[in-house]
């Protein structure tokens, strides 16, 4: 009998992204813009992410020019990522709001790794309840006759290789961004 992954397969696709999404916020001795993602900025009575009031180019390897499109919201771009305790250095100019990344000393480096593996626990946590519920399906079905134990050890099998693969993924995903956080 056929079983449809598909549900199982898509779960994981979204913990990969996921996991893509909480590296690209932890920042690097690179200057990237995803950092500032997680970021909301208070404009015009709400809170708004920063790359929907301004635009953000990298001015060289470790900064960020942030230029607002409303110039008197500069400031609240400049308290929000002040407040954000993302250990970036911020200015504010005549054209907008600079972002420098400092130097990672080995301490933070060190915080950093941790927080890279904690992330992947999460994602690992989240593969583990999505392959519970796939197991739960399949005793399901062998219970009311549509499965067939032969076929339930087979698709266990074949749901555990889908799992590893998974979790082989994410873990590459952790070492790339180790290795950036060390270098």
């Amino acid at each position: 009998m056929a079983y449809d992954f598909r549900e199982f397969k898509h779960a994981g696709a979204s913990v990969l992204d996921w996991l893509k999404k909480e590296y690209a916020s932890i920042s690097t001795n690179q200057a990237n813009p995803s950092v500032l993602d997680a970021v909301s900025v208070e404009v015009y009575g709400s809170y708004m992410p920063i790359n929907q009031i301004s635009s953000v180019l990298g001015t060289g390897p470790k900064s960020l020019l942030i230029t607002p499109w409303d110039s008197s919201v500069a400031s609240n771009i400049d308290r929000a990522i002040r407040e954000s305790n993302l250990g970036l250095s911020v200015s504010l100019d005549a054209q907008g709001v600079r972002v420098v990344f400092p130097e990672l000393t080995s301490e933070r480096r060190i915080l950093l790794t941790k927080l890279v593996k904690e992330k992947l626990e999460e994602a690992r946590i989240k593969m583990r309840t999505e392959r519970e519920k796939s197991l739960d399906d399949l005793d399901g079905k062998e219970k009311d006759g549509s499965l067939s134990k032969d076929d339930k050890f087979r698709l266990k099998n074949e749901l555990q290789k889908l799992v590893d693969d998974t979790n082989r993924e994410l873990e590459a995903l952790a070492l790339k961004k180790e290795k950036e956080i060390l270098e």
